[in-house]
Formats: structure tokens, sequence, C-alpha cells
């Protein structure tokens, strides 16, 4: 009778699956081109082509408490960049949040290539994920009979960034180390950050820690060229250990040994140093590399894209392309 003076009208109620899932498929009716090809899910025990049933349960603790962990891995003309890597990554994160893997390594490196297969995608990402699993809504995981993984195919046509973009400082606080060190979901102060940049007109921010040293993005490692020409990153012991970051640090020497570099270092960065370089730029997974022109309404050196960060930039699209840290997807 409330519903009725008011005006409100009547919530529906699906009493089956097929009413539900029709609702479901007329909501991806309208999408042009399907952005996830394919997910896997240990609930359901396989690969989903139909976008209406890529779902994951309610009660699932990576959903109502956070309790999960995740990664990602580059698809690059159907090669998966960097997998091994990212995986080793995932599962130390995972062992940190107290989430035991249905799956030994190797399969859930099988997984992830079969799933890509599967989805005919050869461009994009491919993004998992490790919780605590599906069980109850209680604080405590250990009623939940044991963890879920899963993971999608994101079709992105992505391409190499040469353009320049404006950060800020966040004053959104960064994760304690604890952490900040271990890729789990819980990205609330990241998006946080990155909204607050958006608010300020700039692409993202950064993070500078307690110390008044430079730490990191919000999804995103940040490096630096001296005016001496020395590459600096900063130090991961408070930050993630960003594999992309970790390539660059292996691939630059190139440009040292070539002259274009003097060095390659991670060090402790202060605000002051940081801002009075010559190029700065964020490393990640699908930018690879992506240059940094002002910082807090100052530029960065010239204010231009500078010549080393688009070397930088270079090294890793051609190890991205044809490098030896690829898996061939076998469609």
């Amino acid at each position: 009778m409330g519903d009725e003076v008011s005006g409100s009208p009547p919530v529906p109620i699906y009493s089956s699956a097929t009413e539900v899932l029709d609702k479901l498929k007329e909501k991806w009716s309208a999408v042009k081109k399907q952005p996830y090809p394919a997910m896997y899910s240990s609930v359901v025990g396989g690969i989903i082509l139909d976008p209406a049933m890529m779902v994951i349960p309610m009660d699932d603790h990576m959903v109502h408490r956070g309790h999960g962990v995740f990664d990602t891995a580059t698809l690059m003309d159907g090669y998966l960049y960097e997998l091994g890597t990212h995986l080793d990554r995932f599962l130390r994160s995972a062992s940190k949040a107290k989430i035991k893997s249905p799956f030994p390594r190797e399969i859930l490196h099988n997984i992830l290539v079969q799933m890509t297969a599967a989805s005919k995608c050869k461009k994009g990402s491919i993004r998992y994920w490790l919780s605590a699993g599906p069980g109850n809504f209680l604080l405590s995981p250990a009623a939940c009979p044991e963890a879920a993984f899963y993971a999608v195919v994101i079709d992105d046509d992505f391409s190499q960034c040469k353009g320049g973009v404006k950060v800020i400082t966040s004053t959104v606080p960064m994760k304690p180390s604890l952490f900040a060190t271990v890729k789990n979901v819980n990205y609330l102060p990241n998006v946080l950050s990155v909204m607050e940049a958006e608010e300020k007109g700039a692409w993202s921010a950064i993070w500078v820690d307690e110390q008044g040293y430079v730490a990191e993005g919000p999804n995103v490692n940040v490096a630096f060229i001296t005016k001496n020409k020395e590459l600096l990153l900063p130090s991961f012991d408070k930050i993630l250990s960003g594999c992309t970051a970790k390539r660059l640090l292996a691939l630059a020497p190139q440009l040292v040994e070539k002259g274009l570099l003097i060095s390659v270092s991670i060090v402790d960065i202060t605000v002051d140093s940081a801002k009075d370089s010559a190029e700065m730029m964020f490393v990640g997974s699908c930018l690879p590399i992506l240059p940094i022109v002002e910082w807090d309404d100052r530029p960065i050196g010239d204010g231009k894209v500078g010549e080393l960060t688009l070397a930088l930039s270079d090294l890793l699209w051609e190890d991205m392309l044809g490098g030896p840290e690829r898996i061939q997807v076998p469609y």
C-alpha cells in the first residue's frame, strides 16, 4: 500500500535462473563489441564465453571483505608477455594474504593460456584473481570450503604512449608497506587518488611517503631521468615491486652501453630532486612507458616529452613485440 501511495513501482521478483539470465543477456545485447571475450571460474570449473554468465558469488570474501589478490599480464599480437613473472608475484601476494591456491602454479599457468586461446583475442590483457572463496558473510574465511580462482580476458587495442601527461601529488594517504607491497584488491586509496587527480585536470597522481620520498602512482611505478642522464626508480621497500619496472631496469643498461644514459639505479628520491629531473615517466604493464611533462603545475624539464623517455619506451615496446619474455598462445 505504501508503494502505491508514493508512486514507487513494484520491485520485480525473479524466481528462476532463466529469468535472471534473460535480464543479464538483455544488458549485454546492446554492446557492439564484447570487451571480455572469455572468463575462467574455479567455482564453475571451466571457461565461460557468454558475458551474461561472467559473475562471481556475492558471498565470496573478495567481494564483501576485500580478501583477495590479483595480477595482470599483457597480451600482444597473440603472445602473453611476462606471464611467468606476473604469476610468481601473484602467488607471493597470495601467500602474504594467507590464501592457498586451489591449483599448483603449473595448472594456473595452463588455465590462463587455455582461457586466452578460447577467447580468440590477440591484443589486450588478462587479469586474474585468487580469493578466500565463497562461503559466508563473516569476517573470517575459516568456514569457506576452498579458495576461488577467477580470470578474464580484456580486449583492448592499446598502443605505445608517446604523448605527455600531467600529475599531482596525492593528498590521499598511501597504503602502509604491508599492504602496498601485496597486489591485493583493496584499491579504495588508489581510486580516490586518481579521482582527485582527474578533478584537478591531471591524468593521475603521485604518492609521497612520510619521509618525503617519492613512492609510486596509484597503479603504476614512476621513474626519473636526472639532468646528468641517470635513470632513477624509487626503492621497492614500501611500494609494489612492478614487473614492468623490473624489466625496464634489466633493459635500460643497453642505453648505458650506447652512451645515452650514465647509470641505472634504485634509490630514495626526494620530491625536490624528482621535480628537478630532466624527464619523468610512469611505468606499467599496458603503457609500458607514459611520459610525464608536468607535476603540480610545474613543468618537468622543458615541459616536453624527453628523448630518453621515448628511447626507454621503445626498448620495452620492442621487448613486448619480440623479446624472450613471451609465450605464444595456441589459438
